[in-house]
């Protein structure tokens, strides 16, 4: 008999254990799906956001007219510079120039190539920091809004479809006419 009653004990906590396993099971399967459905995702495309912004057009051609500047002040330079080169080969072909005048416009020559190399770096040094001054303000504004719109709309994630961060929009909201109605783009 008492065998008989280890058995039935034995029995007994291994459906007690099974029934804890199966109720624990459930507990997280439930509270896996309630997440899962409780999560919500749209996505954005920010380049076409970006284009579609007068104030993103404005710095465009702000940044077009400082660089259309700084380039026509390098072409003087290069113009200059190839006046003096072709007196300088005209002077030396002609043999008015002694050895140590040749080397010297030479060296005045090589200076005034160095220093149109030297403008064009900071032709390319200005663009970029005006372009950092101008973009900033704008992709600050965009990320703000879309932070806004994400926590407005209840959103997990949202995904940015121009770089490429996006896998799989089934399940996602499409959040560009909300965005370019907040921002005022048509």
């Amino acid at each position: 008999m008492a065998g008989y009653k280890r058995q039935i004990k034995f029995l007994l906590n291994k459906s007690i254990y099974k029934m804890k396993r199966t109720f624990l099971t459930f507990i997280m399967i439930c509270t896996g799906l309630l997440t899962m459905s409780a999560q919500k995702f749209g996505y954005v495309n920010t380049q076409e956001l970006l284009v579609g912004m007068s104030e993103m057009k404005l710095a465009d051609n702000q940044l077009q007219a400082l660089q259309n500047e700084l380039l026509a002040k390098g072409q003087e330079m290069v113009i200059k510079f190839e006046d003096e080169y072709k007196a300088y080969m005209n002077e030396a072909s002609g043999g008015t120039l002694s050895k140590v005048q040749m080397q010297q416009k030479e060296e005045v020559l090589v200076a005034k190539q160095e220093e149109i190399k030297k403008y064009e770096a900071e032709i390319q040094q200005k663009v970029a920091e005006k372009r950092e001054m101008l973009y900033k303000p704008i992709i600050d504004k965009v990320k703000a809004e879309i932070e806004k719109l994400g926590k407005e709309g209840g959103y997990t994630m949202i995904f940015d479809m121009s770089l490429g961060m996006i896998l799989h929009a089934t399940e996602s909201e499409n959040l560009m006419p909300v965005l370019k109605t907040k921002l005022g783009i048509n």
